[in-house]
């Protein structure tokens, strides 16, 4: 896992680890860090990193003294490296220095502008990781002057993470440095791993300075690698049948809207469960059988009063929701399937019904909703944009409200436990192409096979998130030649290769 923590732990890590090591040490591990990153950065312009030029935008902060301490050693490789004061003061010995080793320090606004203009790397040293809210000039306006110069083929680079997003959330309150790599010392924070940050932080390095010892708090976030997926995944033994590998019913679709059904049984039956048990309506139904003659298949009436649990069969999950509808049997059908206590996937029509029946939950059983931003927000009683803005804190509120666990599908697939001190999982894996009508009803059923096959929701969540976004990279660019745009449907197929790569 790639744990973040948030900044009260990395405060309290380094206060601890500055009692033992000398005055400036930790700044030079990071001076040091930063500046091999840049150094290799600046060699692919002009192919040597001497005679290259290097802009330093410096608060007055620890941020802006890293900064200015790995400017200096690049201009010891014979970079031509100018430092912005951007506040009325800047660190007196980072600035000594830079100025010792051949660079230049100057605060007047027309050198600023041609030294970000000219320059070939533009490090950011604005704000540290104690920064709240949107950059406020002079911060704001050189941060529209070094987008402008990373347009023109500049390449940005934030110290710790970039000026302007909130450390802990990821949150972008306003104007906000865009880097194409952040440098981060010690540990990596929440607000790097999630949007809108994340999309604000380019490619994460990690430099170590020995704070590991010292966190004593439990991670904010977690991002899983591929071996930790691979580790969470069941696989059959010898003794396996299609029941001990997991039945899993499945709750979807209807006559009006037949592919939601479709696409969620095609993620269940390729993601290991031992079988399916499809629930819908007539029509529906029909190409379910054409499309996936594996499942097995109930027609529901179109009106209540029916015992949906006692005529189904035994399973040991339930997913409901896409593509079922809301009318007031629907809504009957959903109510009969939270009230068993088995694990119960919420997704789609499910979560409309859930926000104008709050009464549904909380349950006992293990429950898992997997909304977008928009369905949270009806859930939340909040409008999407302020879900899309603070996507952590939108997730943690439902987990904790609704006492379910959350996986906020989005740019940033983020899930929440009910357990407020566990920390929030971050799926790394997927590509834009996902924004298509029905990848949400495919991940339905993949984790609903998951459930079934004995995962917790966290750990349910998490791995069908994450070899959803791989079956996304893999179908919009199966051979490495280029990406090309995708359907649900081709997510569905790309399954059984997003499992082998792991």
């Amino acid at each position: 896992m790639r744990d973040a923590y948030q900044v009260a732990a990395v405060r309290a890590a380094e206060h601890a680890l500055m009692e033992l090591v000398p005055d400036g040490a930790l700044m030079a591990r990071a001076a040091a860090g930063l500046a091999s990153v840049c150094a290799s950065l600046l060699a692919r312009h002009p192919g040597q990193v001497y005679g290259t030029r290097a802009a330093v935008l410096a608060g007055s902060g620890d941020n802006g003294g890293d900064a200015l301490y790995a400017g200096a050693l690049l201009a010891r490789r014979g970079v031509a490296v100018t430092a912005i004061a951007a506040g009325s003061r800047v660190h007196p010995g980072g600035a000594a220095a830079l100025c010792a080793a051949g660079g230049r320090v100057s605060g007047d606004p027309e050198t600023a502008a041609a030294a970000i203009g000219r320059a070939d790397l533009i490090i950011d040293g604005l704000l540290g990781i104690g920064g709240r809210g949107g950059l406020r000039d002079p911060f704001a306006g050189l941060a529209r002057q070094a987008e402008q110069a990373r347009q023109a083929g500049a390449t940005v680079v934030a110290v710790d993470l970039p000026s302007g997003i909130d450390a802990d959330t990821g949150a972008v309150d306003g104007p906000a440095v865009r880097a194409d790599v952040t440098v981060t010392f010690g540990v990596i924070k929440p607000g790097l791993l999630i949007d809108p940050g994340a999309g604000h932080a380019g490619a994460v390095e990690l430099i170590e300075i020995g704070l590991g010892p010292y966190l004593a708090d439990e991670p904010g976030a977690t991002a899983p690698q591929r071996d930790d997926i691979r580790e969470l995944l069941p696989r059959p033994g010898a003794e396996s049948d299609k029941y001990r590998r997991g039945v899993l019913g499945l709750l979807a679709g209807s006559d009006r809207f037949t592919g939601a059904v479709l696409l969620a049984a095609g993620g269940a039956v390729h993601g290991g469960a031992g079988m399916v048990r499809v629930i819908t309506a007539a029509v529906a139904a029909g190409l379910v059988r054409q499309a996936w003659p594996e499942t097995v298949i109930t027609v529901h009436p179109e009106e209540g009063g029916w015992d949906l649990i006692g005529s189904v069969g035994r399973v040991q999950a339930w997913v409901a929701g896409p593509g079922m509808g809301t009318d007031p049997a629907a809504t009957a059908r959903l109510a009969a399937i939270l009230g068993t206590d088995l694990p119960v996937l919420v997704d789609a029509d499910g979560l409309t019904i859930l926000s104008q029946d709050k009464g549904l939950l909380p349950r006992e059983a293990p429950t898992l909703i997997t909304p977008h931003a928009g369905e949270l927000a009806r859930l939340l009683g909040t409008d999407a944009a302020g879900v899309e803005a603070r996507r952590l804190e939108h997730a943690r509120r439902a987990a904790g409200e609704l006492g379910v666990t959350v996986l906020l599908k989005g740019s940033t697939t983020v899930i929440a436990s009910p357990d407020a001190g566990r920390p929030v999982l971050v799926n790394p894996t997927g590509t834009p192409w996902l924004a298509t009508a029905g990848s949400g009803d495919v991940l339905s059923g993949l984790a609903g096979a998951l459930l079934a096959q004995g995962l917790g929701p966290a750990q349910a969540g998490l791995a069908a998130a994450y070899l959803h976004g791989m079956a996304g990279r893999l179908a919009a660019d199966p051979d490495g030649s280029g990406q090309a745009p995708i359907g649900a449907s081709d997510l569905v197929r790309a399954l059984p290769s997003a499992f082998r790569s792991l």
